[in-house]
């Protein structure tokens, strides 16, 4: 009898090529077909250790690509979505926002329209044998806004988006939200805080301090260093999603946070220090030395935190990784890459 299959959009990017080699492992009751356009976030190369597992597809193609969607539902008789795939960072959407609302937007209803199509005879009438499949939505703290001094992001906190990389967000998360309402779908949704690890693009900030450290180049620090996220290691964020799509309630968003606020400036000093024991500068001294403070980003939101209390209570989950022992692991993988022996 052949396993139920399930589609996972964006699985060449960070997470999503974090989270295909693990889901077969922890869950052989599973086949995956994944979907990448491989713009470029995304990298095949990423996913090389699971080409040789006869439980995974790899698809090239677009989200917004209605026809291909209903042709992958069918040839493979989808029972389950993972939705990973995103436009995701802050400063493309600023100077580009066209691209994110067509990803995260018209990219998201298009595959609830496919699952729809395949799952449904009509609204709150699924079709025979289609009864439990589910649609997993993968979005972020972001789409609640920024918070002050104190305080935390629940999943009650009203949206209050500032970017248009969060307003793309939390419009897809409001469409998944009325497809449960509206046809009767089995939806859960996911808002993760900043996430940090392997296989992340060189854009994103941890990369980046680590990227110019070992280049000897000046480290960019927006502001003054003081804006404050909660850091998510990737490993335990996969972990999160896995156990939110087998036991998570039709319907519900789970908050996905790491308990590890930690501001830019900390951040920095962080790897820097790191790397001044695991690969120390050929010239001598810190790599502190080369922290630059550059102009803010336009709308940049002051602080994220994430109560993950729901998740941990309800379905029993908790992140595995305090930042001091994730950054390390972050660290030794970058140096690997970035300064290869």
């Amino acid at each position: 009898m052949a396993l139920p299959t399930l589609l996972l959009t964006g699985g060449a990017g960070f997470i999503g090529s974090n989270f295909v080699p693990y889901f077969p492992e922890a869950y052989p009751e599973y086949a995956l077909v994944v979907l990448d356009k491989l713009t470029y976030a995304g990298d095949r190369e990423n996913l090389g250790e699971c080409e040789a597992n006869p439980r995974y597809t790899f698809v090239q193609g677009d989200i917004c690509d209605a026809a291909l969607l209903s042709g992958l539902f069918a040839q493979y008789d989808i029972q389950g979505v993972l939705h990973f795939a995103a436009e995701s960072h802050v400063d493309n959407s600023i100077s580009g926002p066209g691209a994110f609302v067509q990803t995260n937007i018209v990219g998201t209803f298009s595959l609830l329209e496919a699952a729809r199509a395949h799952w449904f005879d009509a609204p709150m009438k699924p079709t025979a044998g289609y009864e439990n499949c589910r649609f997993l939505h993968v979005s972020t703290d972001e789409v609640y806004g920024t918070l002050g001094a104190t305080g935390l992001f629940a999943e009650t906190t009203p949206y209050a988006p500032n970017s248009p990389y969060s307003a793309s967000k939390a419009g897809s998360d409001l469409l998944v939200r009325s497809y449960h309402h509206t046809f009767g779908m089995k939806t859960v949704i996911t808002n993760c805080s900043n996430n940090y690890g392997p296989k992340q693009h060189d854009e994103k900030l941890i990369p980046t301090i680590i990227r110019k450290c070992l280049g000897g180049q000046p480290i960019p620090i927006y502001g003054d260093g003081q804006n404050v996220r909660d850091w998510l290691y990737v490993r335990d964020h996969c972990t999160g999603i896995a156990v939110v799509y087998q036991t998570g309630i039709d319907g519900e968003t789970y908050n996905i946070g790491g308990r590890n606020e930690r501001n830019n400036l900390y951040i920095a000093c962080t790897i820097c220090d790191l790397l001044d024991e695991l690969s120390p500068r050929a010239t001598g001294g810190s790599y502190r030395e080369q922290i630059a403070f550059v102009a803010d980003r336009p709308g940049h939101d002051r602080r994220y935190a994430i109560d993950a209390t729901k998740i941990e209570t309800e379905l029993r989950w908790k992140a595995a990784e305090t930042f001091e022992t994730g950054i390390r692991k972050t660290a030794e993988h970058y140096i690997a890459r970035y300064r290869p022996r």
